[in-house]
């Protein structure tokens, strides 16, 4: 099928230029992100006189994708979560993860979606190296350290924290105490009151 491409995309040409492209990649990408419009006379027509229009919106979008280059080149993140003894997480760092933590860090507004992780998410702990596409051809290198949690609780196999558990079963059995003490004692008023009569 082929396109006239409404924006600068990697291998396939600039603004303006038609590239012939499978029919899924254009109805299930291209034409839903109006990043392209089908190659017809009627199209190429409006295309010519938008042009200068959608030139000025991609120099805007590309200047904002570079902004935000800045704010994250060399950034260099450390995520602290549970983890087993042999370096197992409870769960996984996934996109939305890195996302927020970079927001966090550097005051950026990357979304998950920019996140590309190549190896899936992360299950274990250690270095990783995550790449950030914002598209324009704009890709920034993003370093994420994946560290355990620096606690004195000790953590059972299935991620529970024994000393909350150890605390919550103290707890229970104070409250247990207390309430048979209390029975006793109103048992022994009980008892005195019946001595009076």
């Amino acid at each position: 099928m082929n396109v006239i491409l409404l924006e600068k995309i990697g291998k396939l040409g600039e603004i303006g230029d038609t590239a012939n492209v499978k029919a899924g990649y254009a109805r299930n990408f291209l034409f839903p992100q109006g990043k392209a419009i089908q190659a017809t006379k009627e199209n190429l027509s409006e295309f010519e006189q938008r042009k200068a229009e959608l030139m000025a919106a991609h120099d805007s979008k590309l200047a904002e994708a570079q902004s935000k280059a800045k704010k994250v080149e060399g950034a260099s993140l450390r995520i602290e979560v549970n983890a087993s003894d042999e370096g197992k997480l409870f769960g996984s760092v996934g996109t939305r993860d890195i996302a927020e933590a970079l927001n966090s860090q550097n005051g950026s507004d990357i979304i998950k979606s920019q996140v590309i992780m190549p190896h899936g998410a992360i299950r274990e702990l250690g270095e990783y190296q995550v790449n950030l596409d914002l598209g324009y051809d704009i890709n920034v290198p993003v370093q994420v350290t994946v560290t355990g949690l620096k606690s004195a609780a000790e953590v059972s196999d299935d991620g529970s924290i024994i000393e909350e558990i150890e605390e919550a079963e103290a707890v229970e059995k104070a409250e247990s105490a207390a309430e048979t003490e209390s029975e006793t004692t109103d048992q022994g008023e009980a008892n005195i009151e019946e001595e009076h009569k």
